[in-house]
C-alpha cells in the first residue's frame, strides 16, 4: 500500500493532512497548529519526497529516516510537519482495521478525567476563579490549571503581584478538594521559580509546569531537586535524544510531550516508553481544541505510563476563533471527563466547508 498522494488544507493556525494510498485507501492527520501554512510547506518540501511512494506500512522507518535525510534542519518545524504525515497514517491504519487508534494501540475508548486548562493571563486572578466555578458546576471538572509569572518574563509577572494573588485565589474560590496545576511558560530564574514553587506548595497545588526557559535542562532540574510539588515539562521539544537526556538527568518529575510539536503519534509512543522506563508519568501537552486533543486522548487511553488526566482547553471562540466548526463530534467534558471518540480511526468528520476555506496544496506520484 504504497502512499500516492499527500495533501493539505491549512490557514495559519490549522492544517489538516490526507494520505492516500495507490489502491484509494484514505486518512486523514493536522500539522501541529500556529504557523500551520508554513508547517504545510515543509511538509510538501521536506517530508513528502521521502513519503511518496513508501508503503505506508513502513511507518516507524520513515519516522526515522525523514530527520536523518533533513539532518540540517532539526528543528520544530519539520516535526511539526512530520506528525501531519504520521498523525494521518494512524487514522488510516483505524479505518483498515475497522478500530479506533485507542484500540490499536491496546486501549479501550471510554471518558477520559481532564482537567480545565485555562490559556489566558489577560485576566484578573477573581475573574478566573469565577470562570472555574462556573466550568466545575457545568462541566464537573475537579483539576483546573492556572498561568503564573509572564510568557518567559525573565521574572517579570504579567502585572505587580499577579502570580501570588492568583494562587491564593484559586484555592480559596475551588476549595480544598480541587486538584490545581500552574503553568510559567518558561517565566523563571531558579530562584523566582523555586520561590513561587514554595508559594504553590503551601496552598496545595500539585503541578508546576515549565518553571525556567525550557531549554535550560540544568535550571530545571534545581527547581525540581529544591521542590516536593511535581515540576513538569517537554511540550516544546522535538529531539528525541533532548528527550533522553531529560530523563537520565532527572530534569522533571513528569514527561509532557505534545504529539503534534514531537513529530506525531510513532514519535510520542517512544517519549511515553521512556517515561514507563523511568518510572515518571507521561501527561502530554493539548493546549487547543483541534485535533491535537483527540490524538492525545486515544493515546491515554491505551499508554501504561499514562498520567491521572488529559489537558483539555477551556478558550472559546471568543479567545481562538480559528477553533470554530473544524470537524465533529466536537469534544464536550461532562462530570470532568472527554469521551475518547470511538469510530474507526480519530473518530471524527474533518468539516468539508471549513476544508472549501483552506489553502489547498498537493504532492502527488502523479
Amino acid at each position: 500500500m504504497k502512499i500516492k498522494s499527500i495533501e493539505t488544507f491549512s490557514t495559519e493556525f490549522v492544517g489538516f493532512v490526507r494520505v492516500t494510498t495507490e489502491d484509494g485507501q484514505q486518512g486523514w492527520g493536522q500539522v501541529s497548529t500556529y504557523h500551520s501554512d508554513i508547517s504545510s510547506l515543509v511538509l510538501h518540501r521536506q517530508v513528502a519526497p521521502y513519503a511518496l511512494g513508501t508503503d505506508i506500512h513502513e511507518l516507524s522507518a520513515l519516522m526515522q529516516l525523514i530527520p536523518e535525510r533533513e539532518h540540517k534542519f532539526p528543528g520544530s518545524y519539520l516535526r511539526r510537519a512530520m506528525g501531519g504525515l504520521d498523525t494521518a497514517a494512524w487514522d488510516l491504519y483505524g479505518k483498515l482495521e475497522g478500530k479506533s487508534v485507542c484500540e490499536l494501540l491496546g486501549g479501550t475508548p471510554r471518558p477520559i478525567r481532564v482537567y480545565a486548562s485555562s490559556m489566558r493571563r489577560d485576566i484578573t486572578p477573581r475573574d478566573e476563579a469565577d470562570r472555574m466555578v462556573r466550568l466545575r458546576d457545568a462541566h464537573g471538572y475537579d483539576a483546573f490549571k492556572i498561568r503564573v509569572g509572564s510568557e518567559f518574563g525573565h521574572d517579570v509577572d504579567e502585572w505587580p503581584g499577579r502570580t501570588e494573588d492568583v494562587i491564593g485565589t484559586m484555592r480559596s474560590a475551588l476549595g480544598d478538594d480541587a486538584v490545581l496545576l500552574a503553568d510559567a511558560n518558561s517565566c523563571f530564574t531558579v530562584d523566582r521559580a523555586i520561590e513561587v514553587g514554595r508559594m504553590l506548595e503551601d496552598r496545595g497545588f500539585c503541578h508546576y509546569e515549565e518553571p525556567c526557559p525550557y531549554w535550560e535542562l540544568e535550571w530545571t532540574r534545581e527547581v525540581t531537586r529544591a521542590l516536593d510539588i511535581d515540576v513538569t515539562g517537554g511540550e516544546q521539544d522535538c529531539d528525541l535524544a533532548t528527550w533522553r537526556r531529560m530523563a537520565a538527568m532527572g530534569v522533571v518529575d513528569v514527561l509532557q510531550p505534545d504529539i503534534l510539536y514531537l513529530g506525531g503519534i510513532t514519535r510520542t509512543l517512544q517519549v511515553a516508553d521512556l517515561a514507563l522506563n523511568s518510572g515518571l508519568p507521561c501527561t502530554p501537552h493539548s493546549a487547543n481544541l483541534s485535533l491535537v486533543t483527540v490524538f492525545t486522548l486515544h493515546l491515554m487511553g491505551a499508554i501504561p505510563a499514562a498520567g491521572p488526566y488529559v489537558e483539555f482547553s477551556i478558550e472559546g471562540l471568543d479567545y481562538y476563533p480559528w477553533q470554530d466548526g473544524l470537524y465533529e463530534p466536537a469534544l464536550v467534558a461532562r462530570d470532568g471527563k472527554v469521551a475518547i471518540p470511538d469510530g474507526p480511526g480519530w473518530g471524527v468528520e474533518i468539516n468539508p466547508e471549513w476544508l472549501e476555506r483552506s489553502r489547498y496544496q498537493v504532492s502527488s506520484l502523479d
